[in-house]
């Protein structure tokens, strides 16, 4: 089942020659959901093989270098016949600038556009996956983190185990794998834990849009197994970072060493380091080795993991886990 994190746009502010500005898909299954839309935004997904056909954009907040891309977007998709919703996702306040964007030219729109304005800490719930919303701190303006979390995967199923038993191959194997106890004709009792290992976990990919350092990131990346962090600036710009409501490559990774993520990569680059982020790079891994830079249709994949869920004990302790 892979995971898959496409960077479209990962430059601050403006585009450059090298780097368009926000905007990231994540494709799971064949599904696909995309984050900020930039000016551009529809001719990086042309270029980097994003499918228009996807039915959830989620926006982190209103400034334009994360929304203008929306327009034509729209544009192309009615030209090319989409009957099939839209649904947009923003926080408290975007609802109004996002109609803008979407009536602005006045042509026609072909399909439905659903906007929902969502409050910290409210989910987006879908069968084997939710995308929990976390505030982040950007200055004045309403804006939203996202976490893509997986639910957690059945154990591993011993078949050999099971035909030794003598229960035969078919609905009693699905029963038991789904943790249902059975009965066989000769009267035993099964129980899943005879023939089912323990849970396993799922993927956490953690996206903060643009922000400050804060503590709501730092709990929302816990263990992730990816942080997608701003770093706009290098340590020159310090000051820059704080009055603008941004963070520099090395206060970012401080968040991923806090938070114990896995892994860290940084975007919504400054145009000074457009060209040559490896200042940024060098920062960022003196405080957390696993930092790397994107660029524009850098392609992650993320593998299925073995390890086991990590559950409670009854005084609530938390349990150890399988690496």
């Amino acid at each position: 089942m892979p995971l898959l994190v496409r960077f479209l746009g990962t430059a601050a502010s403006r585009p450059t020659v090298e780097r368009g500005v926000s905007s990231l898909a994540i494709i799971r299954e064949g599904e696909t959901l995309l984050f900020d839309c930039g000016e551009g935004t529809q001719r990086q997904m042309m270029r980097y093989g994003i499918s228009f056909a996807f039915d959830d954009l989620f926006f982190t907040h209103v400034h334009s270098d994360h929304i203008l891309g929306l327009t034509g977007l729209v544009r192309t998709m009615a030209l090319q016949g989409r009957t099939e919703p839209l649904r947009l996702w923003g926080p408290r306040g975007i609802g109004k600038t996002l109609r803008q964007c979407i009536s602005l030219g006045g042509e026609r729109t072909t399909f439905p556009i659903d906007i929902t304005e969502l409050e910290p800490g409210e989910p987006v719930k879908r069968p084997e996956y939710h995308v929990d919303t976390f505030a982040v701190a950007h200055g004045p303006s309403q804006s939203l983190g996202y976490a893509l979390v997986e639910e957690e995967r059945l154990g591993r199923f011993n078949p050999e185990l099971a035909r030794a038993m003598g229960i035969p191959e078919g609905p009693l194997w699905g029963r038991i794998h789904k943790g249902q106890s059975i009965t066989l004709d000769d009267g035993r009792v099964i129980e899943p834990s005879a023939l089912v290992g323990d849970r396993r976990r799922g993927r956490r990919i953690v996206i903060t849009g643009d922000t400050r350092p804060c503590e709501n990131t730092i709990a929302a990346a816990q263990d992730a197994d990816l942080l997608i962090h701003e770093a706009t600036f290098a340590d020159e710009e310090a000051a820059r970072a704080l009055e603008t409501g941004h963070s520099t490559a090395r206060e970012a990774a401080d968040v991923a060493r806090k938070a114990g993520a896995r892994r860290l990569v940084l975007t919504h680059i400054s145009a000074r380091y457009s060209r040559d982020a490896h200042e940024l790079e060098r920062e960022a891994r003196s405080v957390f080795p696993r930092s790397s830079i994107a660029r524009d249709g850098t392609e992650i994949e993320l593998t299925l993991t073995e390890e086991l869920a990590v559950t409670d004990d009854v005084d609530g302790v938390e349990a150890s886990r399988l690496n």
